[in-house]
C-alpha cells in the first residue's frame, strides 16, 4: 500500500472521477421526478413594471406553480436579500437599498429575476413563460461609470452607494506637495464575466419536517443560514450540501434568488424543484467582477524613494448592493494598497455607483488583484516617466527582510518575507538579460516585445475559524470531516495527503467529507485563499488530540505514564517496549477495548493573523502592429507560497490563476449598449482564452515560512491573478513605450490595440 511522502507533488485523486465522467455535479444528482424551474427575467434595464399577468401560465399544461414577488410575501417570506453595508467617510451608513428576490414593481437590469416558473418538464416550464403578460413603462438607463445620471434607488441620490475612504487623505496630499517627483496614472479594470465551466445550479428536496437544498457553491453554512431567514425557518430544520462543484472564482460564494425559490417551491409543493442555468442566462445573471476606474498619485522624493501614495476609485457596483459587494473595493482593495514598498503616507478614497447592470461582487483574488494592478502598473509608469528602471525602482522601495514585523500603512502585519531574494531569482529564470536579443529577433519580424514585471502581495481573506474531525471507521479507513469547500483545487487530495504526513495513515485509506451542514456544523467555505492555512491547522490540532489520547491508552495498556508514549508520524514507540503500533493499530486496540471516545476527535482553531503570500510575475508579450494581436511568449513566475504540502496542487492553481488574469488582460471584455443591453451574452461574442493563447510557464518557489500558523503556509489560490493582469500590462507598456504611447489599457484586444498605435493611444472603444 503506497504512502505519500511529505510535500510531495502527488496527483490529483478527484481527477480519475472527473475525467471518466463519474463526477457528480448538481445537476447529475437530482432527484427522480424533481419538477422543472425557470426563471422569466427582465428583457429591460430600466422600467417600471405595468402589467406582470401569470395566469395563463398557471394554467398551462404541466405547470405546478408561477411565483411573483406579491406571492412570496403573502406567504410571510423575508424577501430581501442579504448585503454587507459599509460605512461612509463621514460615518453614515452606506446605501441599502432593497434587493428583492424577484422584481418589485420595477426592474434595474437586464436578467433581473420577474416570475419563478415550476413544471414538470423544464420545456413546459418555458413555454409556460412564454405565457406570461410582462410589460414595461421604460425609464432612462445610467450606465456610465460615474455618479449621476437616472436614479436607481431612491436612497442613493445621484446614484452613489458610498463614499468610502482610508488614510488622512489631507496628509498625503501635503506629503505629495513636498515631492520632487509627482506621477498621476489613470487606470482601468475591465468588467469580467466570470464564467465556470459549471454555471449556477441548485435543488430543493423536503425531508420530512426537513428541507434539504443542494447547490453548486463554496460554502453550506452561509446558505443555510441564509435560506432559513427569507423562509423563516428554524436554521436546524435546513440542510444545505455542496457537490462537486465545477469552478467558483468567489462568483458562487455569494446568495441568489434561484436559491431562494428552489428552497420555497420545493417545500410548498413537498416535491423535489432543481434550476439549473444555462450559458447566455449566467451571463446575465451572475456577479461580475473587477469593474471600476482609479486615479494613482505617487510622491517620489530626489532619490526615487516613495513617499507618498493615494488612489482615488469609481468602483460600479451593478443595478444592487450584492452580498460583498461594497466590500471589495473598499476593504479588500485596501489591505493590499501598498503592496510590498515601505511607504506610510497612504490613502485612498473610493466611491461606489450603482448602474444598469448585474451587479458586481468577488472575482477570483476579490479586491486584492484591483489593487495590485493600480500599485504596479502605476509604479512602472511612473519608473518611465522618471527614466528609472521600474525593477530597480521597486527593488528601491522594498520592505528589507530586518524590517519585520512590519506593519502597512493600512493596517497589516506582515510576518516576514524577503522580497530581494525573489526578485532576483525571477529576474534570472526569466532570462531578463537576454531580452534585448529576443527584443531584436521581434523587431526583425516586424513585431514590437515589451517585457513586464509585477511584484504583488495578497493578504488572505475569509473566516479564521475552522473546524476537523477525524473518524476511525469500523472497516479500517478513516474519515476527515472538513469546513471548507472544493470548487476544483484540489481538497480531497491535499486534506488526506496532509492528515497522511502527520498520522502515517496510508492516504488511500483516508477519504475526505465536506459541504454536508448535517455532518459537519461549522465550517468557512472556500474563498480568501484560506482553505490551505486555517483547515490544516485545524486538522493538525485534531492530531495532536489524537496523538495525546492514544499515547495515554497505550500507557495504560502497557502499564508505563503516558510521557513515556512517544509519536514519530509513523509510529508509537513506548519506552521499555518493541511494541511500535501505527495509528490504525491503535485504533483498533482502543475499539476492541471498548474506548470508542477515542476514535473520532475534533478540534476548531481560529488564527490570530493570516498569511501574506506574494511573488514576482514577469511576461513577455509581442504585438503584431499591423493586426493588433499580443500574444504571450513568455511568463516567469517565484512565489513565496512558505511551506507547500503538495507542489504539482499548487503550481495548478498558479497555472490556472495566470491564465484568467490573461483572458483579463487580452480577451474578456464585457460591453453593453447604451440601453443596457448585454452585447457580449455568448462565447461567440465574449472571447476567453484558449490553450494556444497560453505560454508555457516557469514556476518556482523561494519560500520564507509564515509564523502565523504553525505549518509556516501561505495561500495560493487567487495568487496567480493578483500578479498576471500588471505583468502583462507593463509588457505592453514596455512595446510601445518608445513609440510614445503612454496610456494603455486592459483589455488589449486586437482591435483596441490597434486603435491605441494608430490613433494617439485612444483605445476606448
Amino acid at each position: 500500500m503506497e504512502k505519500f511522502g511529505k510535500s510531495q507533488p502527488i496527483k490529483r485523486v478527484e481527477d480519475v472521477r472527473f475525467l471518466n465522467g463519474t463526477g457528480r455535479y448538481v445537476d447529475d444528482i437530482v432527484p427522480s421526478g424533481a419538477l422543472r424551474a425557470y426563471v422569466l427575467r427582465s428583457t429591460v434595464a430600466h422600467g417600471d413594471i405595468t402589467t406582470l399577468d401569470v395566469a395563463d401560465a398557471r394554467a398551462a399544461d404541466g405547470v405546478h406553480m408561477v411565483l411573483t414577488l406579491a406571492d412570496l410575501e403573502a406567504a410571510g417570506l423575508n424577501v430581501a436579500m442579504n448585503a454587507d453595508i459599509i460605512t461612509n467617510s463621514d460615518g453614515t451608513k452606506a446605501a441599502a437599498p432593497e434587493r428583492p428576490i424577484l422584481a418589485r414593481g420595477r426592474v434595474r437590469f437586464v436578467g433581473e429575476p420577474v416570475a419563478f416558473i415550476v413544471a414538470d418538464t423544464l420545456a413546459q416550464a418555458r413555454d409556460a413563460a412564454e405565457m406570461i403578460e410582462l410589460d414595461f413603462d421604460d425609464l432612462d438607463v445610467h450606465m456610465a461609470l460615474a455618479a449621476g445620471g437616472a436614479a436607481l434607488h431612491a436612497e442613493a441620490p445621484d446614484n452613489v452607494a458610498f463614499d468610502w475612504s482610508m488614510g488622512d487623505i489631507a496628509s498625503v496630499d501635503a506629503v505629495l506637495a513636498s515631492a520632487a517627483h509627482v506621477i498621476n496614472v489613470p487606470v482601468q479594470d475591465n468588467r469580467i464575466i466570470v464564467n465556470s465551466m459549471e454555471p449556477r445550479g441548485c435543488f430543493a428536496q423536503p425531508e420530512g419536517a426537513r428541507l434539504h437544498v443542494s447547490v453548486n457553491g463554496q460554502g453550506v453554512w452561509s446558505p443555510r443560514a441564509s435560506i432559513a431567514q427569507e423562509l423563516r425557518m428554524d436554521a436546524a430544520d435546513v440542510r444545505v450540501t455542496n457537490p462537486d462543484v465545477g469552478g467558483g472564482f468567489g462568483m458562487k460564494a455569494m446568495d441568489y434568488p434561484e436559491t431562494f425559490l428552489c428552497a420555497y417551491a420545493a417545500r410548498t409543493l413537498g416535491r423535489a424543484v432543481a434550476w439549473m442555468s444555462d450559458r447566455s442566462e449566467a451571463m446575465q445573471s451572475d456577479n461580475a467582477g473587477r469593474d471600476l476606474v482609479s486615479t494613482a498619485t505617487l510622491g517620489f522624493d530626489a532619490s526615487h524613494r516613495l513617499i507618498a501614495y493615494k488612489v482615488d476609485t469609481i468602483a460600479n457596483l451593478g443595478a444592487y448592493n450584492s452580498q460583498a459587494g461594497q466590500l471589495i473595493q473598499t476593504a479588500f482593495f485596501s489591505k493590499v494598497l501598498p503592496g510590498v514598498y515601505d511607504v506610510q503616507a497612504v490613502a485612498m478614497r473610493t466611491v461606489g455607483v450603482y448602474t444598469n447592470t448585474t451587479q458586481v461582487d468577488a472575482y477570483r483574488g476579490a479586491g486584492r488583484p484591483e489593487a495590485i494592478y493600480v500599485l504596479e502598473r502605476s509604479l512602472d509608469h511612473a519608473a518611465r516617466e522618471m527614466g528609472v528602471d521600474p525593477w530597480a525602482l521597486r527593488q528601491r522601495n522594498f520592505i528589507k527582510p530586518d524590517q519585520f514585523p512590519y506593519l502597512s500603512a493600512t493596517g497589516q502585519p506582515y510576518d516576514v518575507g524577503d522580497f530581494e531574494r525573489v526578485l532576483a531569482r525571477v529576474t534570472s529564470a526569466a532570462d531578463r538579460d537576454g531580452f534585448a536579443q529576443r527584443r531584436a529577433v521581434s523587431a526583425a519580424a516586424g513585431k514590437l516585445r515589451g517585457i513586464g514585471l509585477c511584484y504583488y502581495i495578497e493578504s488572505i481573506l475569509g473566516n479564521p475559524s475552522e473546524t476537523s474531525r477525524v473518524d476511525f471507521n469500523t472497516d479500517g479507513t478513516v474519515s476527515i470531516f472538513v469546513g471548507t469547500q472544493s470548487n476544483g483545487q484540489g481538497h480531497e487530495t491535499v486534506f488526506a495527503q496532509f492528515l497522511a504526513d502527520q498520522t502515517g495513515i496510508p492516504a488511500d485509506r483516508i477519504s475526505v467529507v465536506q459541504g454536508d451542514s448535517d455532518l459537519i456544523p461549522t465550517g468557512g467555505g472556500t474563498g480568501g485563499s484560506r482553505s490551505v492555512t486555517v483547515q490544516n491547522t485545524a486538522t493538525l490540532a485534531a492530531v495532536g488530540v489524537l496523538i495525546d489520547g492514544f499515547s495515554a491508552f497505550l500507557g495504560e495498556v502497557e502499564g508505563v505514564p503516558a510521557m513515556d508514549v512517544s509519536f514519530d508520524d509513523e509510529r508509537f514507540r513506548i519506552a521499555g517496549s518493541n511494541l511500535t503500533p501505527t495509528m490504525l493499530d491503535v485504533a483498533d486496540m482502543a475499539r476492541g477495548a471498548g474506548r470508542d471516545d477515542l476514535l473520532s476527535v475534533s478540534k476548531q482553531i481560529k488564527l490570530d493573523h493570516r498569511s501574506y503570500p506574494n511573488g514576482a510575475h514577469v511576461s513577455e508579450v509581442e504585438i503584431d502592429p499591423q493586426t493588433g494581436v499580443v500574444t504571450v511568449q513568455r511568463y516567469t513566475i517565484i512565489d513565496d507560497f512558505g511551506n507547500l504540502i503538495n507542489p504539482m496542487l499548487v503550481e495548478g492553481q498558479v497555472h490556472g490563476g495566470v491564465v484568467q488574469g490573461i483572458g483579463q488582460a487580452l480577451f474578456e471584455r464585457v460591453v453593453y449598449d447604451e440601453d443596457g443591453q448585454l452585447l457580449t451574452a455568448s462565447f461567440m461574442d465574449y472571447a476567453m482564452p484558449r490553450a494556444e493563447d497560453v505560454p508555457m510557464m516557469y514556476f518556482d518557489t523561494e519560500a520564507t515560512q509564515s509564523l502565523y500558523n504553525p505549518m509556516g503556509m501561505k495561500g495560493c489560490g487567487e495568487a496567480g491573478t493578483v500578479g498576471a493582469l500588471a505583468a502583462i500590462t507593463n509588457a505592453v507598456q514596455d512595446a510601445v513605450w518608445d513609440l510614445g504611447v503612454r496610456d494603455v489599457q486592459m483589455p488589449f484586444t486586437p482591435h483596441r490595440v490597434w486603435q491605441m498605435l494608430n490613433r494617439g493611444g485612444d483605445a476606448s472603444t
